[in-house]
């Protein structure tokens, strides 16, 4: 079964988010670290490479939905969906 996956990542000062739909959590990531300080990509512009939410779903129409509507939120609900998880928004590690 294939899984795709909703994600909030966040620089290290944890001042900017950056929210994004994949199916590998792991190449994603990497591939934002990989992208640090490229001053082209808003991931690399930002340092937008820590992991610290994510959601999984089996229908990629369900993520890209649900990535939609997270975008359109407010700032703080964005980070109250982030504590319901990871309070220390301690970046979560996938493999």
């Amino acid at each position: 079964m294939k899984y795709y996956y909703v994600y909030i990542t966040s620089n290290p000062a944890k001042t900017v988010l950056y929210i994004g739909v994949t199916n590998n959590l792991a190449r994603i990531i990497e591939e934002h670290r990989a992208n640090r300080n490229h001053k082209l990509k808003f991931v690399g512009k930002y340092f937008c490479y820590n992991l610290t939410y994510y959601e999984e779903f089996h229908d990629i129409r369900d993520a890209i939905s649900r990535e939609k509507e997270l975008k359109k939120w407010r700032r703080e609900k964005k980070e109250s969906l982030i504590n319901t998880v990871n309070t220390e928004w301690n970046m979560i590690l996938v493999y």
